[in-house]
């Protein structure tokens, strides 16, 4: 078969010889079929993977809903637990009448351990959302011993005490007529920290401050 002897013109299609017309064919059928994948699957396969990555994402959705709800019991059982430990806790933080006490408490807790007080100075308030820090600054003279007997006769008080910014170090000044006494045997250190207590919110209080939040916000917004 000569190609140069064809006649190559669309008109003359039915004169080409059956090698030629079968490999046209062919051709042309590739051609539709590419178009046809171009034009229709690739969007469609697009979509698919689509819809199979939120399969995906609603399986795990499923799953972890699932969980929750096979484990509702044990969370509300947990939740019940929170809220018993909360009020306990709510229960640790004295009012306004036993703030005074509690004051007494921490003093007297230093002075049994042996500790001569330096400074003892409660300072003001500072409220949070439900309840009140009330710092108290302290500079204690003693042992290393007596001021670790200090910090658990604190920790073992019916009301919520903790220690903060400890600094201890030598001392310095004058020691007491006590202190001369047992500096032979003990070494005698200076202790400056912050003892803080909490008191509770009554329900006045807890809406002042949630008023006074809200207005800090609002400041804060407009200065932006």
């Amino acid at each position: 078969m000569n190609l140069s002897e064809v006649n190559w013109e669309l008109d003359a299609a039915g004169t080409w010889p059956l090698p030629v017309k079968i490999a046209t064919a062919i051709l042309i059928c590739i051609l539709v079929v590419g178009l046809w994948i171009k034009l229709d699957t690739v969007d469609q396969l697009s979509s698919l993977e689509q819809e199979e990555k939120k399969e995906v994402e609603l399986k795990k959705t499923f799953e972890t809903k699932q969980k929750k709800a096979v484990n509702l019991e044990v969370y509300k059982k947990q939740l019940e637990e929170i809220q018993e430990s909360f009020g306990t806790m709510l229960r640790q933080l004295p009012d306004r009448t036993e703030v005074a006490s509690l004051l007494v408490d921490v003093s007297q807790t230093g002075l049994a351990t042996g500790l001569e007080f330096e400074l003892f100075k409660p300072q003001g308030e500072v409220k949070k959302e439900f309840y009140a820090e009330l710092p108290i600054n302290v500079r204690v003279v003693g042992s290393y011993e007596e001021f670790g007997t200090f910090v658990s006769g604190l920790a073992s008080l019916p009301r919520i005490v903790t220690i903060h910014n400890v600094n201890i170090k030598s001392h310095q000044g004058k020691a007491s007529k006590k202190s001369q006494e047992v500096k032979a045997a003990k070494k005698i250190m200076l202790m400056d920290a912050v003892v803080k207590t909490y008191r509770y919110l009554d329900d006045a209080e807890q809406a002042a401050a949630s008023k006074r939040k809200k207005k800090g916000r609002r400041k804060r917004g407009r200065k932006k």
